[in-house]
C-alpha cells in the first residue's frame, strides 16, 4: 500500500531502519493551505516564514535512530538573506536588461560583450557557491540530540572548483560530467561537518559513464530515428499535401506519438542515471563512523515523478502544495544508515553558524543537495 508521500504506508517501512517518517499528508493540509494563502496575500513575502514552517513540521518528523531532527532556522533570517541578495544582484539584471543595449547602440559592442561574458562567468560561479552555502545553512539549522552541523569554510575556493570542474566536464561533449559531479559531491561534503565530526566523502564515476552514455545518445538516436520513421511515413502515404488532410494528419500524430516517446526515454535514462548517482555518492558519504545507503531504484523514482504529475493534473495545480512533502518522505523513506553512535563521544559543533540563510540558492531557485 502507498500512501500520499509516494512511498511505503508507515508500518510497512522496515522496523529497524534507522530512518524514519512519521508524517502525514493530513497533518500536513493544513499547514500547506495556509501557508499558501497567506504568500498570495501578502504577495510572495510571506514564503520565507512557510519554507520555515513547513521545514519545522517535516524535520519532526524525521527520526533518526531514537530521536527526531529540529528545524531552527527562521523566515526572518530566510527573507533577510534574500534581500542582501537582490540587492547584490540588481545591478547585473538592470545591465543585461538594459545596459548592454545601451552600450551597443552608442557603439561600444565589444565592451558591452566583454563585460556581459565577465557576467556569466560570475552567475555560474555564485551559482556554485549558492549551492555550498545552502548545504551549510541548511546543516547549521538541523538539530538531533541538541547537535547541530555546519562548515567555517565560506564556500568562495568551492565557487571557482565548480566553475572549472563543470567546464571541464562539458568541454570534452559532456563525457566528463558525471566525473565533475562526483568530484563536486566530494569538494561539497568534505567541508561539512555534523558536531565533532567531519564529513568524509570518497565518490568516484566509476559504473556511471555507462549510464550517461546511454542518456547522451538517447536524444541524438531518437532523433534520427524519429526522422527516419516519418520519412518512411511520407513515403508510404505518398504524401501530396494537396490532395487532403488525412496523409497530413497521420504525420502529425507521427510526430506528436514520437516526441513523446523521445520525452518518455529521456526522462526514463535519465532516472536510471540519477539513481545509480545517488546510490554511489550516499554510499561513498560518512560521518564519525556512520555510513549511508540510499537504496531508491529507477522503479521508485519513476513512481515519484509520475505520481507527483498525476497529482498536479488531477487537483488542477493545488497538488504542487504537497510535491515538497512527497519529496522528502521519499528521500527519507529510502535513506540507510549503518554503524555506531556513541551518544557520550557527541559534542556540539564550533563551526560558525551562518546569518545569510540561503539567499543565494533562493536567487537561484536550487536545493542543496
Amino acid at each position: 500500500m502507498n500512501d500520499m508521500s509516494g512511498g511505503p504506508a508507515l508500518d510497512e517501512c522496515p522496523a529497524d531502519s534507522s530512518f524514519r517518517f512519521t508524517g502525514s499528508w493530513r497533518e500536513f493540509l493544513p499547514i500547506a493551505l495556509t501557508n499558501f494563502a497567506l504568500t498570495v496575500v501578502t504577495l510572495g513575502f510571506y514564503r520565507f516564514w512557510a519554507k520555515a514552517r513547513e521545514r519545522r513540521y517535516l524535520w519532526s518528523r524525521t527520526h533518526f535512530i531514537d530521536d527526531a531532527f529540529e528545524w531552527t532556522g527562521t523566515g526572518k533570517e530566510m527573507f533577510l538573506g534574500f534581500l542582501i541578495v537582490a540587492a547584490v544582484l540588481m545591478p547585473v539584471i538592470l545591465f543585461v536588461n538594459f545596459g548592454f543595449q545601451a552600450m551597443v547602440l552608442r557603439g561600444q559592442a565589444a565592451l558591452a560583450g566583454a563585460i556581459l561574458l565577465t557576467l556569466y562567468v560570475g552567475f555560474f560561479y555564485l551559482y556554485h557557491v549558492a549551492k555550498f552555502r545552502a548545504l551549510r545553512y541548511r546543516l547549521s539549522r538541523t538539530w538531533w540530540h541538541g547537535i547541530r552541523g555546519g562548515s567555517d569554510a565560506p564556500g568562495w575556493d568551492y565557487g571557482w572548483k565548480g566553475l572549472w570542474k563543470s567546464a571541464a566536464g562539458w568541454a570534452v561533449f559532456g563525457f566528463l560530467v558525471p566525473w565533475s559531479m562526483t568530484q563536486l559531491w566530494n569538494d561539497r561534503w568534505n567541508r561539512m561537518s555534523f558536531g565533532g565530526h567531519p564529513f568524509k566523502a570518497d565518490a568516484h564515476e566509476n559504473g556511471l559513464m555507462r549510464r550517461w552514455l546511454l542518456l547522451y545518445l538517447v536524444p541524438v538516436l531518437s532523433l534520427v530515428i524519429l526522422s527516419m520513421a516519418l520519412a518512411a511515413v511520407a513515403v508510404s502515404l505518398g504524401t501530396d499535401l494537396e490532395d487532403g488532410t488525412v496523409e497530413s494528419s497521420a504525420i502529425i500524430v507521427s510526430v506528436v506519438v514520437g516526441s513523446f516517446t523521445v520525452y518518455g526515454l529521456v526522462l526514463l535514462f535519465g532516472l536510471s542515471f540519477y539513481t545509480l548517482f545517488f546510490r554511489q555518492v550516499a554510499a561513498a558519504t560518512s560521518v564519525g563512523g556512520l555510513s549511508f545507503v540510499f537504496t531508491a531504484r529507477t522503479r521508485d523514482w519513476l513512481k515519484l515523478v509520475l505520481g507527483n504529475i498525476g497529482l498536479v493534473i488531477a487537483t488542477l495545480g493545488v497538488g504542487l502544495l504537497f510535491l515538497s512533502y512527497r519529496n522528502w518522505a521519499f528521500v527519507v523513506r529510502h535513506m540507510e544508515a549503518s554503524g555506531v553512535v556513541d551518544l557520550d563521544l557527541l559534542t556540539q559543533s564550533t563551526a560558525r553558524a551562518p546569518t545569510d540563510a540561503e539567499g543565494l540558492a533562493d536567487a537561484f531557485d536550487f536545493g542543496a543537495v
